[in-house]
C-alpha cells in the first residue's frame, strides 16, 4: 500500500521541527532519484529560509530531482477573489455590481477565503502526484490549522453542492421567463460553471487525500506535544486518512554529557518510554537533537539520515 502512496503530509505542533522534518525527508526522496516537489503551506516563510532560496506560488528548482514551491494563501485569495468578481459580473445588472463587489472586499481576508484558496492551490499541485512527481512532500501548518484544512474539502463540497442546487433553481426560474417572454436561446452561466468546477476539484483533491497520502505527525519528548498528537491522531483517524510513521523529533543523544543533560535525558525517557506505549502499534521513528540549530542546508542533511525509515513507508 504505502508504495502506491505518493503524497506525505508532515504535521504537528508548532515548533516541533515541522519544517526541518519536510524539507529533509523531500531531500532525502530527491537524494534517492525521485523526482520530488517540497509544498509549505505555512504563512512563515521557514522553507524559504531553510533552503536558502527565495520561493513563490511556482515550484522551482532547489536540487536535481528536487523542485519547492511556498503557497501564499493571501496572493491565491486575490486571484480567486477577482475571479469571482469577473464571473458575477457577467450575470448581474450593473446596479448591484457595487454590493458584489463590497461583499468580495470583506470576503477577500476571511479565514474560508484563504483557507478555500490554498486548497484550491494545493489541489493543483497534487495532482501533480504520480506524473509530474514521483514523491510530494506538504509542511503542514500547525496542527489545528491543519486538522481543519484537511475537513475542508469534505465540508466544502457539501456547501458547493448547496449552491448549485440553488443557483439551478434561479436558473430554472430564469430561464421559464425568457420563454414566455419568447426568448429561448441559452444563456451561459459562469458562477455555475465555476461551482460545478470548484465542486469537482475539491472531490478530487479529498480522493488524494484518502486514497495517496500518508501523513507522519512530528513532536518532540515532551507533555504538551504527546497530548496534541494524541488528539491529532484520533482526529486523523477519525477522518479516514492514513497515519504513518510518527517523528519523534530532538532526542537527546545517550552520549550528552553533565549532570544536567543527564538529568533532562531520565526526563525525555519518561516521555519516550510514554510514546511508546500511548502510540503502541504504530511505527515511531527517532530523529537525535543535533548540538546546532538546523538553520540552512547543511544542517537538514544532518537529520535526513534519520528519516530514512521513511522513504519505504
Amino acid at each position: 500500500m504505502s508504495a502506491a502512496r505518493p503524497i506525505r503530509l508532515i504535521g504537528g505542533k508548532g515548533g516541533v521541527g515541522k519544517t526541518t522534518v519536510s524539507t529533509a525527508l523531500a531531500g532525502a526522496f530527491a537524494a534517492r532519484g525521485r523526482h520530488t516537489l517540497l509544498v509549505s503551506t505555512d504563512p512563515a516563510h521557514s522553507t524559504a529560509d531553510l533552503l536558502g532560496l527565495p520561493l513563490g506560488g511556482e515550484p522551482v528548482a532547489v536540487t536535481d530531482h528536487l523542485e519547492a514551491v511556498e503557497i501564499d494563501p493571501e496572493a491565491v485569495a486575490d486571484a480567486y477573489v477577482e475571479a469571482v468578481r469577473r464571473d458575477v459580473h457577467r450575470v448581474v445588472s450593473p446596479e448591484v455590481r457595487t454590493t458584489v463587489d463590497r461583499h468580495l472586499d470583506l470576503a477577500r481576508r476571511g479565514a474560508g477565503t484563504l483557507e478555500s484558496a490554498l486548497l484550491d492551490r494545493l489541489a493543483d499541485l497534487l495532482a501533480g502526484a504520480g506524473s509530474r512527481w514521483e514523491r510530494i512532500v506538504v509542511d503542514t501548518a500547525p496542527t489545528g490549522h491543519t486538522l481543519r484544512l484537511l475537513a475542508m474539502p469534505e465540508v466544502l463540497t457539501g456547501w458547493i453542492q448547496g449552491l448549485v442546487r440553488q443557483r439551478e433553481k434561479a436558473r430554472g426560474v430564469d430561464r421559464m421567463l425568457r420563454n414566455l417572454a419568447g426568448d429561448e436561446t441559452a444563456a451561459d452561466d459562469p458562477v455555475l460553471e465555476r461551482l460545478h468546477a470548484q465542486r469537482q476539484r475539491l472531490a478530487r483533491l479529498a480522493r488524494h487525500l484518502r486514497d495517496e497520502a500518508v501523513v507522519h505527525p512530528v513532536l518532540i519528548p515532551e507533555r504538551l506535544p504527546i497530548e496534541e498528537t494524541v488528539r491529532a491522531v484520533a482526529a486523523l483517524d477519525e477522518a479516514g486518512l492514513t497515519v504513518g510513521a510518527l517523528v519523534v523529533n530532538r532526542v537527546l543523544p545517550p552520549d550528552a554529557d553533565g549532570a544536567f543533560l543527564a538529568s533532562r535525558r531520565a526526563q525525555q525517557q519518561e516521555y519516550l518510554d510514554e510514546i511508546a506505549r500511548r502510540f503502541a502499534g504504530r511505527d515511531l521513528v527517532q530523529v537525535p537533537q543535533l548540538p546546532r540549530d538546523v538553520s540552512d542546508a547543511t544542517g537538514v542533511a544532518e537529520v535526513r539520515d534519520g528519516l530514512i525509515p521513511l522513504l519505504a513507508d
